[in-house]
C-alpha cells in the first residue's frame, strides 16, 4: 500500500518519477525536498500564507482559512517526519467512577493526612494523588446543553449527578424549585426561594435597602454579588437578568451539587466554602455578599467567617442573611433558634457594620464606608491587619480586619453608575488609560477573528456526535468562557461589546500581575488561581477555554503542560473549544499535547511572519 506521506509529497511536488530513477535517488530527492519545504515555511520573508492581513478591518479569515490551516498542519507534520519523531499515544479514558471527578476534594485522604474539625471537607491539593493520566468521560446519558437562555431554565438530568430518588427525597423548597420531567430538569424562578418567588424576594431586599425596586441595585452601587450556598442558581439567574454579576460559591458535593447545577444552567459558579481558608479573591472585591439558608454558622470560630465577609466586601457594601429560623412555639429548641442572631448583632458592631433592616427572616447589614471607624471603636477585640501583598490564595483565615489603608477603599455609593471606568478609577489600580483602551481595542479585533474561525462550526451540526437523539439546532454554542490568563478582562469586555450571550470566568494566575481587583471593579466574575493545580469546578462545565501567553508563562514553573491539558479536558464540555495564543515553540508543544488528549487541533499564523501563533482545538464527543 502506498504511504500517505508519499501521497502528500506527490501532491506537493508532482507525480513520482518513472522507474528509470533509482530508489536511492528518489528517496534522496524526497528528503531534500522536505528540508527545502521546511525552510520555505520557516522563512518569514517568503511565506505567502503568513500575509493573512496587512491592514485592520477586513474579514481576516475570508478565503484564507482552510488554505492557511492546512499549510500550518503540513508544516508541523513534515517537520516531525524529518526529525524522525513518532506520534505520541492518545490518553485512555478514566473509569466510570470518575465521571464527576473533582481533584483536591478527597475526604478520606484528608482524614488520613490528619485534617479534622471540618477541614477534611476543604480543598487540599497537596494530598490529592492524580495517579495515571486519563480523560474523564461523560456519563452515558450526557447530551449537549440546550441553547442559552433556554438552557438557563431547562437542563438534561443525565448531565448532572442527581438521581430521581435524591430529587424525591429533597426538601419541599427544592421540589418547588425544580420539576423532573423524563430526562430534563426544569427550574421555575417564580417558585421555591423563601417567600413567594425570586422576584418578590429580590424586590424585598431592595426595599429594605431603601430602594424603589431591585432594578435600582446598579444605581445604588451594587454591581457584583457573591452568592454563598446559592441553591440551584435561581437568585443568581434573576440578578443576571438585572445585568448584575452574581458569582455563586458552594461547598463540594459528590451528588446534587449546587455548583454543578448552576454551571449546567450557564450561570457563574465555582466550588468555595467558609471552613478554614480565605476565598481566592482580593480584599474589597464585592458590593454584596448574600446568604439564603447557606448552612453556615456565622458566629463560629470567634467570628472568623464574618471577618472574611468583611474582607471581601467593599466599603459601604451589604451583607444579606436570610435564616430559616422558625417562630417560637414555646419549645427550648425553637427559642434557641430565635436567639441565634444575637451574637451576630454583637459581633457586627465590633467590625463597624450597621444592621440597617430586618424583615421576617431576612437581615441586612451595611459595612462602614468610613475607614476611620475602625480606629475609633470602643471595642477593639478584632485588630487591624498589617497590610501587605493582597493576593490571597487559600491562605488561612485571618482574625484581623484588612483593606482599610489601601487605595481601593472607595465607598460603592461614590462611584459612577456607568459600567465604564474613569481615568481616576484606572489610576487607582495602577493602569494608564491609554494602555487600558489599547487592550480593549486589541481584544475587540481578536474576538472577531476568533468568531470568524469558530462560527462555521459552532452553528452547524458536528459529525462526531454519536447517536441520533440531538437537541434542536443550533447544535453548538458558547454560553460561558474561561479566560485562563485574563490580564485586564479585555476578552470579557469584547464579548459584551459584541453583545454575545456568554459570560467569562476571568482567571488571574497567582504569579502574574494581580489585576483581579480591576476585573472585579469592571463588574466581571474572576478568581485567582495557580495553574499548577486543578481548578475548583466539576467536569464539563465550560464551553470554551482561552489563554493568551499562559503556556510560555507556565514553562518557567515546576509543573508539566500535560497536567494542564488533562485538567483543561476535564472541565471542557464535549464539543467545546480551546483557543490558545502564544509563541511558536509553545504552540508547537501544545499541539502535541492536544493530540494526546484527542482534540482536533489547527495551528493558525496571525502575524506577517511573526513568532505568534494561534492553536484552535475542539474536544470531540467521545463515548465508550
Amino acid at each position: 500500500m502506498r504511504s500517505p506521506w508519499l501521497n502528500k509529497l506527490s501532491i506537493i511536488f508532482g507525480p513520482r518519477p518513472r522507474v528509470s530513477w533509482s530508489r536511492v535517488s528518489w528517496l534522496l530527492l524526497c528528503f531534500v525536498s522536505v528540508l527545502a519545504l521546511i525552510a520555505v515555511f520557516g522563512s518569514s520573508s517568503s511565506n505567502s500564507f503568513d500575509s493573512v492581513t496587512s491592514t485592520p478591518g477586513p474579514e481576516i479569515y475570508s478565503n484564507y482559512r482552510r488554505l492557511k490551516e492546512q499549510a500550518a498542519v503540513d508544516y508541523f507534520d513534515l517537520k516531525t517526519l524529518s526529525l524522525g519523531a513518532s506520534r505520541q499515544r492518545e490518553l485512555g479514558l478514566c473509569g466510570k467512577e470518575r465521571e464527576n471527578y473533582v481533584p483536591c476534594y478527597n475526604v478520606t485522604a484528608n482524614l488520613l493526612s490528619g485534617f479534622k474539625d471540618g477541614e477534611e471537607f476543604d480543598r487540599h491539593c497537596e494530598v490529592s494523588s492524580q495517579g495515571k493520566w486519563c480523560l474523564v468521560r461523560p456519563p452515558k446519558d450526557y447530551k449537549i446543553p440546550l441553547h442559552w437562555p433556554a438552557g438557563r431554565d431547562v437542563i438534561w438530568s443525565g448531565n448532572v449527578k442527581i438521581t430521581k430518588d435524591q430529587f424525591l427525597a429533597s426538601g419541599s423548597m427544592t421540589k418547588r424549585m425544580m420539576l423532573l420531567e423524563e430526562n430534563q430538569i426544569a427550574f421555575h424562578s417564580e417558585d421555591g426561594l423563601i417567600f413567594n418567588g425570586v422576584k418578590d424576594y429580590s424586590r424585598q431586599i431592595a426595599e429594605m435597602m431603601g430602594l424603589g425596586s431591585d432594578s435600582e441595585f446598579f444605581q445604588a452601587g451594587v454591581h457584583t454579588v457573591l452568592d454563598i450556598g446559592c441553591g440551584f442558581g435561581s437568585f443568581g439567574a434573576h440578578l443576571v437578568s438585572l445585568k448584575l454579576m452574581a458569582l455563586c460559591i458552594a461547598a463540594y458535593e459528590a451528588t446534587g451539587s449546587q455548583v454543578q447545577l448552576a454551571l449546567e444552567r450557564g450561570l457563574p459558579a465555582m466550588i468555595g466554602h467558609f471552613i478554614s481558608k480565605q476565598l481566592p479573591y482580593p480584599s474589597l472585591s464585592f458590593d454584596m455578599v448574600h446568604c439564603a439558608q447557606c448552612g453556615i454558622v456565622w458566629d463560629k470560630k470567634e467570628g472568623m467567617f464574618l471577618i472574611e465577609v468583611d474582607r471581601l466586601l467593599k466599603p459601604g457594601g451589604y451583607f444579606v442573611l436570610t435564616s430559616p429560623t422558625s417562630k417560637p412555639h414555646g419549645s427550648a429548641t425553637n427559642m434557641k433558634k430565635r436567639n441565634m442572631l444575637t451574637p451576630l448583632e454583637q459581633f457586627t458592631e465590633k467590625i463597624c457594620w450597621s444592621l440597617i433592616a430586618q424583615q421576617d427572616e431576612t437581615f441586612i447589614w451595611q459595612k462602614t464606608a468610613d475607614a476611620h471607624c475602625y480606629s475609633s471603636r470602643k471595642q477593639k477585640d478584632v485588630p487591624l491587619c498589617k497590610e501587605g501583598h493582597d493576593a490571597p490564595y487559600y491562605q488561612a483565615l485571618m482574625p484581623c480586619i484588612s483593606g482599610t489603608s489601601i487605595k481601593r477603599w472607595i465607598p460603592i455609593q461614590n462611584r459612577s453608575s456607568s459600567s465604564h471606568l474613569s481615568s481616576a478609577e484606572l489610576e487607582v489600580h495602577g493602569v494608564s488609560p491609554e494602555d487600558f483602551f489599547e487592550d480593549l481595542q486589541v481584544w475587540k479585533l481578536a474576538l472577531k477573528n476568533y468568531w470568524s474561525l469558530l462560527t462555521p462550526l459552532i452553528f452547524s451540526d458536528h459529525p462526531k456526535r454519536p447517536g441520533d437523539e440531538d437537541p434542536l439546532p443550533p447544535f453548538n454554542m458558547v454560553r460561558n468562557v474561561m479566560d485562563m490568563n485574563a490580564h485586564y478582562g479585555g476578552l470579557n469586555a469584547a464579548f459584551l461589546e459584541e453583545k454575545k450571550s456568554a459570560w467569562v470566568m476571568n482567571v488571574v494566575p497567582i504569579r502574574a500581575r494581580n489585576t483581579l481587583p480591576l476585573i472585579l471593579e469592571r463588574g466581571f466574575p474572576g478568581v485567582l488561581h495557580d495553574w499548577c493545580e486543578p481548578f475548583p469546578t466539576y467536569p464539563r462545565t465550560y464551553d470554551m477555554l482561552h489563554a493568551n501567553g499562559l503556556l510560555s508563562h507556565l514553562t518557567s514553573e515546576k509543573c508539566g503542560l500535560m497536567d494542564l491539558f488533562v485538567e483543561m479536558d476535564r472541565i471542557l464540555r464535549p464539543e467545546g473549544w480551546v483557543v490558545l495564543s502564544d509563541k511558536l515553540g509553545a504552540i508547537e508543544l501544545a499541539r502535541a499535547h492536544a493530540t494526546q488528549v484527542r482534540w482536533d487541533a489547527r495551528v493558525i499564523d496571525l502575524q506577517n511572519g511573526g513568532d505568534q501563533r494561534l492553536l484552535v482545538c475542539q474536544k470531540p464527543f467521545v463515548k465508550k
